[in-house]
């Protein structure tokens, strides 16, 4: 099921896709993706895909060479909307890879999954961590917008 939706951040429109039953309910999840867009300074479009283990290791595998599920992956995108509007891309979750890490870390599930909205949402900005500067500037920046949001820094977390 696909809806669209215009977060806190006007400047920020998102359309979320869920293709997987295990995920909350789309108000939860529009909940969640608010907090992330208020805190983002762009403007465009982000599509968020909630789906499974199954569906994001193929994307995974097609995509990257990876035979293995992950947690999140970002498509960036750039192109022009019907709307007029810039597609920043796409966000995709895996919801089984995001429930068990939460549960490794030993975190609320509601405060990894915005961790990783962010990491993908940024990562559509043009942020990655290839580079280890390039990592220490992403999570830096993953560290103040959580703790506005009120999450710890989930780069200190133990696994359990």
């Amino acid at each position: 099921m696909t809806s669209a939706h215009k977060p806190s951040n006007p400047a920020i429109s998102y359309d979320i896709t869920v293709d997987s039953k295990a995920w909350p309910t789309q108000a939860t999840l529009r909940k969640h993706i608010r907090r992330v867009c208020g805190h983002l300074k762009a403007k465009g479009n982000i599509t968020f895909v909630f789906t499974s283990d199954r569906k994001i290791r193929t994307l995974n595998h097609d995509w990257r060479g990876k035979d293995k599920a992950t947690n999140v992956l970002s498509f960036p995108d750039g192109d022009l909307g019907e709307d007029g509007r810039v597609h920043l891309g796409d966000v995709i979750l895996a919801f089984e890879t995001v429930k068990r890490e939460a549960k490794e870390l030993g975190v609320p599930f509601a405060h990894h999954l915005t961790h990783l909205l962010l990491h993908g949402s940024l990562h559509l900005l043009g942020y990655d961590h290839i580079q280890e500067k390039d990592a220490k500037a992403m999570e830096t920046l993953e560290i103040r917008l959580l703790a506005k949001m009120g999450i710890k820094n989930p780069y200190q977390m133990p696994l359990a």
